[in-house]
């Protein structure tokens, strides 16, 4: 990674994050390398010992990286405690143990590696989001809190891991995904934020929201895919800006001028919808689609050559074949609705779940337009296991949703992601 003066996009923005966490840079993140920016990197690189040329590259991303993971990793010296560590980092001791499980807080030793969180809250929710950022988040997130299972479930189209979290001792396991669609990525900051707070409640055995965490953690599993769909969100977001996969997927959204490019982007990078991807009535999906002109890659509404043709749908399916989910919730925009049914297929407790989360969140129980009512992910799980699923379609407007809207989605859906959890524990 190499970036610059003048250059501009999530990257950017993502830079200047981990500069102000750091303290080298104050104000937002705008994502423009300007002036103000460049001589905070040079501040930067002289205070750790890096070339001072302005240039945020390998090296100086390699040490920005521990302020966008939100830990680092101490040596103990002689003298110290965890009380003087925690002290000094200006965090708490309760955060240190909990990220260093089995310590005895009264016998640390000099040489002892001891994982030190930051105080501040991992996931942001001011900026622009990128795959890069998603590893870095689920690395942060598994430093600061052990007990969770991080795991690649495969790998997208240009070879980016697919990453799902779990968290919970229980049997009835429920599973969130976000990210199908590129141009929807303002919930992977709503899916990541809700579980972030989660796994913070549950290690302080506090209530969140209303219900006991640590008992929920106990009694289920939660299964956490923030995003399905890596590569069209580095298009969306501009983090991809070049190279062979750049141009392709330019080169087809020429053909398809009433689509904003990349900002209309739906598709993963090879033009293939990820949400029309799943084996029930493909068929009738790909007729539909066709009839509106969408019978080859594009950014919307490709069906693909074949239903789980793509490698980002086929490790979705796959995660859920391999695993015994009693509920699920997928993430998209726009619309603060909820679709809750497929076709006639009405699995029990549905209808009184979905009347719950409706009631939570504000959004209206609906059945899917005709139009798209097929081959998504929720309905190929509704068909296969005849358990609840819902479609959440958050926000109002055109997409990508502008992240000044993330604070009323986040309010919106905070109660409904723990209702739902607590829904599942008892299905």
């Amino acid at each position: 990674m190499r970036l610059a003066a003048g250059d501009t996009g999530a990257l950017v923005e993502l830079l200047q994050l981990a500069l102000i966490r750091s303290g080298f840079l104050s104000g937002e993140p705008d994502g423009i390398f300007g002036q103000k920016t460049e001589d905070a990197v040079k501040r930067f690189q002289l205070a750790f010992n890096l070339s001072t040329d302005g240039i945020a590259g390998e090296k100086t991303f390699s040490e920005l990286e521990k302020y966008i993971t939100g830990y680092y990793i101490k040596t103990v010296s002689k003298g110290e405690t965890l009380w003087s560590i925690a002290a000094l980092a200006g965090t708490s001791l309760d955060a240190v143990i909990t990220a260093n499980p089995g310590i005895d807080p009264d016998r640390i030793f000099p040489g002892d590696k001891i994982t030190v969180p930051f105080i501040y809250p991992l996931v942001p929710t001011d900026i622009s989001y990128s795959s890069y950022l998603v590893r870095l988040i689920c690395r942060g997130l598994v430093a600061r809190y052990p007990f969770i299972k991080l795991e690649s479930t495969g790998k997208s189209v240009m070879g980016r891991d697919l990453w799902a979290m779990t968290a919970g001792n229980g049997t009835n396991e429920i599973f969130i995904n976000a990210g199908f669609h590129s141009n929807e990525w303002l919930n992977i900051p709503v899916v990541l934020k809700f579980f972030e707070e989660y796994l913070k409640a549950v290690s302080r055995k506090r209530l969140l929201y209303g219900e006991n965490a640590k008992e929920l953690y106990n009694n289920t599993r939660l299964h956490l895919m923030p995003l399905v769909n890596p590569d069209g969100l580095d298009l969306v977001t501009g983090a991809l800006r070049e190279g062979e996969y750049y141009d392709n997927a330019r080169n087809i959204s020429s053909d398809f001028p009433f689509v904003p490019f990349p900002s209309g982007w739906k598709a993963n990078i090879k033009g293939v919808d990820l949400n029309l991807q799943y084996p029930a009535e493909w068929e009738k999906a790909r007729e539909i689609k066709f009839s509106q002109g969408f019978s080859k890659p594009s950014p919307i509404e490709y069906v693909g050559p074949a239903p789980l043709s793509e490698p980002e749908a086929i490790a979705v399916y796959n995660y859920t074949v391999n695993n015994d989910f009693k509920l699920i919730l997928a993430y998209h925009s726009q619309g603060s609705i909820i679709y809750w049914r497929y076709l006639d297929f009405l699995p029990p407790e549905s209808l009184r779940i979905g009347n719950i989360l409706s009631e939570a969140s504000g959004y209206p129980l609906e059945t899917t337009p005709p139009d798209s009512s097929y081959a998504g992910y929720k309905d190929w799980f509704i068909k296969s296991y005849n358990r609840p699923g819902f479609t959440i379609e958050t926000g109002l407007g055109v997409n990508p949703l502008p992240i000044t809207q993330f604070d009323k989605i986040y309010e919106e859906n905070k109660y409904l992601i723990i209702y739902a959890i607590r829904e599942a524990a008892e299905l």
